[in-house]
C-alpha cells in the first residue's frame, strides 16, 4: 500500500485551498438561488444577510485533494479513506439540507450518526486509549459505539462553536495544521495528508469567511470539519500506546471543547434543552463586553495557536523518554511553556467572564430582577462596570412596602456605602449629590429598567 510523503501532503494542502477558494463564490450563488441565507438575528453576530452552504466548497476541496493524494486504504483496512470521503459527503448533504430547510434536531442527529457509522464501518475505530497514570483502557466490542459517540460529539462541538465570522474555519486550520505535523512525525503519513488537506480547505474558505464574511460555511461545513478532525485525531494519534496519545488531541481541541462544555453546562443548569440555541458562547460573551468580531477571533486564534504550540512541544521538546525518565533542561522548558499557556488561558477565561469574579454583581441583579435572563444580567453587569452605577434593592419589609414602588432612581456618589434604608423624601438630596453620575447614566447604553411590579422597593443607583 502506497505511503504518501510530506511533499504530497503539501500539494494536497495547496490543492484543497485553491479548489475551496475558487468554488466558494459559486456556493454563494447557489445559496442565493435556493434561499439558504442566514438572516441577522438576536443571538447571531451577522450584520447583514449572508449566504450559507460554504461547506460545499470545503467538501469539494477536500474531495479533490483526497482522491489525488490519499491512498484508498490504510493499514489493514483497504478502503478506509474512501469510507471517510463517503461519510463526509453524507454529513455535508445533511448539513446543506439543514441550512436550507432548518431540519428538526432529531433528523440532524440521525444524519450525524449515519455519517459516523459509515466511517466506523470502513475502519476508523478506537479500540483502546492510553490514559496518563492509568495505562491502557481497552474498549473491545464497544470500540465501534464509542467511536460513533465521539465523532458525533465532535461534529456538534464544531457546529456549536461556529457562530462568528472566521472562527470555525480559522480554528480548524490551526488544529488540522498542527495535527498534520504531529502525524508525520509519528510516521502516520496518510492521516497527515488528511489533516493537511483539511487545513487547506478550511483556509481556502477562510478567505471568504474572515470578517466581514461574504459567506458562511453553515451546518454542512461545521459538521464536515468536525467529522474530518475526528478521523484525523483517531487515526493520527489516539491509536498509539504512548501516554501522550490521549493528551494531544484534548489539547488541540481544547478551545471548541471548553466553549461547548460551558454552554451545555449552563443550559443544563437552567434546565434548557442542550440543543436549544442561546448567546452564551465565547464569541457572544466577547461581543457583549465590547469586542469587535476581528478582535474576538484574534483572541480565540491566539488561544488556539498557544494550545497547538503546547501540543507540538509535548511531541518535539525532549523532556522525557516516555518511560518514566525526565531530562532536566527539557523538563524546565516544558514547565515554562505550560505555565505560559495556562496563564494565557486563565486571562482569556477572566476576559470571557466564565470564572465567577462577577458573581456578586450578578447575584444582586437577580435579586432586583428574578426573571432576568443570563444575557440581560451580563449586559447589566457590563453597564455597572462602565458607568459605576449599581442596582440595589431596598429592604421590602414594613407596612409601607407598596407605597415605595415607583420611586425615582437615587444616585450615590462613587464609593459611598448605603448602610440604611433611604426615606423617600431624601431621594432628591442624594440625586443632587450624584448629578454627575446621572450624566454618565444618560450617556451609557440603554438597558431594560429593572423596576417592575415584581421588584418592590426603591432602586438606589450607586455611582
Amino acid at each position: 500500500m502506497r505511503i504518501p510523503t510530506e511533499l504530497e501532503a503539501l500539494y494536497a494542502f495547496l490543492a484543497a485551498l485553491a479548489v475551496t477558494a475558487v468554488l466558494t463564490p459559486l456556493t454563494m450563488r447557489v445559496a442565493a438561488a435556493v434561499g439558504a441565507i442566514d438572516q441577522p438575528r438576536e443571538r447571531g453576530l451577522a450584520e447583514r444577510p449572508t449566504p450559507l452552504l460554504g461547506g460545499l466548497a470545503i467538501f469539494a476541496g477536500a474531495l479533490v485533494a483526497g482522491l489525488i493524494w490519499l491512498p484508498s486504504g490504510y493499514r489493514s483496512h483497504p478502503q478506509l479513506w474512501h469510507g471517510v470521503i463517503i461519510g463526509a459527503g453524507l454529513i455535508t448533504a445533511v448539513g446543506a439540507l439543514d441550512d436550507r430547510f432548518d431540519l428538526p434536531a432529531p433528523i440532524k442527529l440521525l444524519g450525524q450518526i449515519a455519517a459516523a457509522l459509515i466511517v466506523v464501518r470502513f475502519g476508523v475505530v478506537v479500540h483502546f486509549i492510553t490514559i496518563p497514570f492509568l495505562g491502557h483502557l481497552e474498549f473491545g466490542r464497544a470500540g465501534g459505539p464509542v467511536t460513533v459517540l465521539a465523532l458525533v460529539a465532535l461534529m456538534n462541538v464544531v457546529n456549536f462553536s461556529d457562530g462568528v465570522d472566521g472562527l470555525a474555519a480559522g480554528v480548524g486550520t490551526i488544529i488540522a495544521g498542527a495535527a498534520a505535523i504531529i502525524a508525520f512525525d509519528l510516521q502516520r503519513n496518510a492521516p497527515g495528508v488528511l489533516a493537511a488537506l483539511t487545513a487547506g480547505a478550511a483556509l481556502g474558505f477562510l478567505m471568504h469567511n474572515f470578517p466581514p464574511a461574504s459567506s458562511f460555511m453553515g451546518d454542512c461545513g461545521s459538521n464536515l470539519l468536525g467529522l474530518l478532525m475526528g478521523c484525523i485525531m483517531i487515526e493520527g494519534d489516539i491509536k498509539r500506546t504512548a501516554v501522550v496519545s490521549f493528551v494531544l488531541p484534548l489539547i488541540l481541541l481544547a478551545v471548541p471543547f471548553l466553549d461547548t462544555t460551558f454552554v451545555v453546562l449552563k443550559r443544563l443548569k437552567y434546565r434548557r434543552p442542550i440543543y436549544a440555541p442561546d448567546s452564551e458562547h465565547f464569541h457572544h460573551r466577547m461581543a457583549r463586553i465590547g469586542f469587535s468580531r476581528r478582535r474576538t477571533i484574534a483572541y480565540l486564534y491566539t488561544w488556539t495557536v498557544m494550545l497547538a504550540g503546547l501540543a507540538l512541544a509535548f511531541r518535539f521538546v525532549p523532556y522525557s523518554n516516555h518511560k518514566g525518565r525526565f531530562y532536566l533542561i527539557g523538563s524546565i522548558a516544558m514547565i515554562a511553556i505550560v505555565v505560559v499557556v495556562i496563564a494565557a488561558s486563565v486571562y482569556l477565561v477572566y476576559v470571557l467572564e466564565i470564572l465567577k469574579f462577577r458573581r456578586l454583581a450578578a447575584t444582586r441583579i437577580r435579586r432586583v430582577r428574578p426573571g432576568a435572563s443570563a444575557a440581560e444580567i451580563d449586559r447589566n453587569v457590563e453597564r455597572e462596570l462602565e458607568t459605576g452605577e449599581m442596582d440595589v434593592l431596598l429592604d421590602d419589609a414594613g407596612p409601607d412596602r407598596g407605597s415605595r414602588q415607583g420611586q425615582p432612581r437615587v444616585h450615590l456618589p462613587r464609593g459611598q456605602v448605603l448602610d440604611a434604608e433611604v426615606p423617600h423624601g431624601e431621594a432628591s438630596g442624594l440625586q443632587a449629590a450624584g448629578s454627575r453620575a446621572s450624566e454618565a447614566e444618560a450617556s451609557a447604553p440603554q438597558v431594560p429598567d429593572p423596576s417592575s411590579p415584581s421588584a418592590s422597593g426603591s432602586r438606589i443607583m450607586s455611582a
